[in-house]
This record gives structure tokens, sequence and C-alpha cells, in this order.
């Protein structure tokens, strides 16, 4: 009998709860056999604590100017930072509630939060937020976003720090060049593609993300041109992605692949695509607006422009919604008190805008979001309009789902690998990822969380 990778995928997160739980009831600390057990406690509010950045390197400057300044004014606490990046910190995470050495604070992106939350590793946060500072100070949509990504009606486990969007970067000075005006459509898009194409002389009209993370780059622009606005049917039991409006769109974006794009395109993950564009005579790359201080360094503001994504032939602009994040709090901490200082420190004005202002992101304080610098830091600007004004509609991701990352990503995108090659249809590749998700959703339904 051939087992579906989803429910592998089920097997080893029931594996990892019962794991959990069965040590949660042999006491505090390690219970000796190296796993971390217990529920920690909250300490005297002092103390050294341990926080796990999940975009390693790439913001690690930034935090160490947040610690810093988290220290001056908390000297009774130290606080270790251990960057981990992006693509590995899900493994991270499950190899220590499995094995133990969890942080006290982490960086954990709404993608990953139901996982996280149904293993029983994070503390809910929602009585600790009602009590500080932060209460009223978050923006509400970003609040309910991380509530409900973590898969409980009751419970909230993570304070959100930043939003990221959807970003489409082109070099205007190539369009200036080659007389085409800004792509503001799904059409201008593929004819600007088209006609800054040169394989020859090694110019290409875009570059796709074939490696990690390439599939909710592809998600994107398959609503954004189907304009199809939600991710389940009416009943809520069946996905739309694999409807036949977009796996037309997919079969279209597919074919870009080593006909406007470079081969090498296949293997990219986003530090290597956008290295790519920024390095290169690229026209167009889509990211988000975590890339735009590289593109700064790389061209300058006068060389290229980020703008929200293409409006679709029914003259909406449709996008699939990008993870907000934030920062949990770990049962297994010994300084909760400290550690909750720490997310609070970091979700207040001062450093939540220092942080976005060099992330280049959303802030999720609603008074760091009306900081001068987001109205100069152009893409970050248009953004926030577009998810405000009513211009986009937001096909909202099932994060919720704890099998989500799996199918997502390491399940499913080795498969697009095959469809950019031809190798796989569009429509069989959107077909078995929707089996996939389906089954997610109903287990879910069964046994939905309500406390």
């Amino acid at each position: 009998m051939k087992i579906s990778k989803t429910h592998r995928a089920r097997a080893a997160a029931a594996m990892s709860l019962t794991a959990v739980l069965a040590l949660t009831v042999t006491g505090c600390g390690d219970d000796g056999s190296g796993f971390a057990a217990g529920a920690g406690a909250e300490g005297d509010g002092t103390g050294k604590i341990v926080f796990w950045d999940n975009n390693g390197g790439v913001r690690t400057d930034t935090w160490k100017e947040i610690i810093a300044g988290f220290e001056k004014e908390n000297p009774g606490i130290e606080v270790q930072y251990v960057g981990v990046a992006a693509t590995e910190i899900q493994t991270k995470y499950d190899n220590a509630i499995q094995g133990g050495g969890l942080p006290d604070v982490g960086g954990v992106g709404a993608a990953m939060l139901a996982g996280l939350a149904a293993q029983g590793a994070l503390e809910p946060l929602e009585d600790r937020s009602a009590d500080s500072s932060l209460d009223g100070a978050l923006d509400p949509g970003m609040v309910e976003a991380m509530k409900a990504a973590g898969g409980s009606e009751k419970h909230t486990y993570n304070v959100p720090i930043s939003a990221n969007n959807g970003v489409l970067y082109y070099r205007t000075d190539l369009f200036k060049k080659a007389g085409l005006a800004a792509p503001a459509t799904w059409d201008d898009f593929y004819q600007a593609a088209e006609k800054l194409s040169d394989p020859k002389k090694n110019r290409f009209g875009y570059t796709i993300r074939g490696g990690a993370g390439s599939i909710a780059q592809a998600m994107d622009a398959m609503y954004g041109q189907s304009g199809i606005t939600s991710f389940w049917d009416a009943k809520g039991e069946k996905t739309t992605l694999n409807a036949p409006g977009n796996v037309a769109a997919l079969e279209k974006y597919a074919a870009l692949y080593k006909k406007v794009t470079p081969s090498a395109d296949l293997n990219n993950d986003f530090i290597k695509m956008v290295a790519q564009y920024d390095s290169g005579t690229i026209g167009m790359v889509n990211h988000n607006l975590g890339s735009y201080q590289d593109h700064v360094t790389a061209l300058g503001t006068a060389r290229f422009r980020g703008i929200p994504q293409p409006i679709g032939a029914g003259g909406k602009r449709v996008q699939v919604s990008n993870p907000v994040d934030g920062l949990g709090l770990f049962k297994s901490s010994e300084h909760k008190a400290a550690a909750w200082k720490f997310i609070e420190y970091a979700a207040s004005h001062e450093a939540n805008s220092k942080f976005n202002e060099q992330a280049g992101l959303i802030p999720a304080n609603t008074e760091a979001a009306k900081d001068p610098w987001v109205s100069r830091a152009e893409p970050t600007a248009l953004a926030a309009g577009a998810l405000t004004d009513g211009s986009t509609v937001t096909v909202q991701l099932p994060y919720y789902l704890p099998e989500w990352n799996g199918i997502s990503k390491a399940d499913n995108e080795p498969e697009l690998q095959k469809v950019l090659l031809g190798r796989t249809s569009a429509k069989a590749f959107l077909d078995n990822m929707a089996g996939e998700l389906n089954d997610a959703q109903a287990e879910w339904k069964e046994q939905r969380p309500t406390d």
C-alpha cells in the first residue's frame, strides 16, 4: 500500500505531540532522557535568556542593536542571540522539541505557528498581552492573523512584529530603454518579460523562483491571474488550488522558464534569485519587501522600483497572504518573566520601528507604522496602502494546518520543478497537492483545538 507524504507528515507530527505530552507528566526540567519536559517557570524577571532569530544572517545586525537597547534598559537580563537561517529554523525547532534545548524566545512566523502550537511548545500570550503596554498597540489585523494561524479559537501564541507583502521589482532603466511602461497588469508583465529578453546576450526579462520557497511565489502568480479570491470552496472542504483558472495560470507562468529566465532559476532560492537580479541585466523579479534594501545597495534608488503585484484581467489585484512574523515564548523557558519583557520591548514603538525600517517591512506597532521612514520607503508605503485601500483581495493561506509547511514546501517544491522542466503537467501537480490539502483540512476539522 502506498503511503502519501501527507499521511507520513501527520504520523510524524502525531509522534512528536505524543512525545511532548508524555514528557510533560514527568515534571519540570530535563527528565533524564535528554528531552525538554515540563512547563518551565516564571523566574524573577532577571537572568539569561536565549533568543533564536528565525532569519539569522539577514537580520542579525538589526536584532543585535535591539538587544543592546533592551539590555541597557534591563541590566538584570542578558540575551544570548542565536541566528538560524530561515531555511533551517523549522527543523531546528522540531529537533529541539524532541531532543531538548528550546530557546526562551524565538522568531516564529505564521506558517510554522500551528505545528509548534500543536506540539505544545508555545506559551499562550493573550493574558500577558492584555496586561502589558502592548494592549491596543498592535495592528489588529496582524494580531488576528497570528491567532488564526495558531489554529486555536481561544489562545494566541505569538506577538506580531512585522508583515510582509509580495512586490514586483522592475528595472526602471531597462524599461525606459525598451520604451515600456510600468508593469501594472499581468498582461504588461508578460509583454515586458518577452521584450526584455535576449538569452544569447544573457539578458532576461524575469527571474523565476524554482528552489526553496517557489510554491508561494507560484501561487501568487496563479491567484493573481485567475482572480479566484478564496483558497477553499464555499463549504471550506475543497481547495481552489487546482481550479481550471489556476491551472491555466500556472501553465502560462511555468512556460516562462528558460524562455525569458535564466536556466539557473530552477534551483534558486530567494537569496540566489535576488543576487542574480541585482548583479545582472534582468528586468523583473517577484519577491517581497524583505529584499528592498538589497536592491537599494546594489542598484541605488534610481534604477528600480518596487510596486504591488500586477492587476488581473478583472481589474482587481488578487494576491495570496504573506505570513506575519513575530515572537513566541516557549513553555519550557525557566525565565518566562524576563523573556516576556524582551518580547514586549521588541514590539514597542521604538524597537519595532527600528527593526522594520532596516528590514523594509510593515510594522506591527501602530505608532511605528506612522513613522516618517514608512512613506519614504516606496515599496513599503505602496504595499501598506494596497493592503488597506480596498484595491487588493488577499487569499488567506491555511497556515493553521499543521501539515501546511510540509505540503507547501518540502513535499511539493521538487514536483513544481518538474512542471518547470515540462516533465509534469500543471494540472497533475496541482491535483496532487490539492488532494493532500483537502485531506489535511478534513482531519483538522475533525480534530480542531477549541481550548
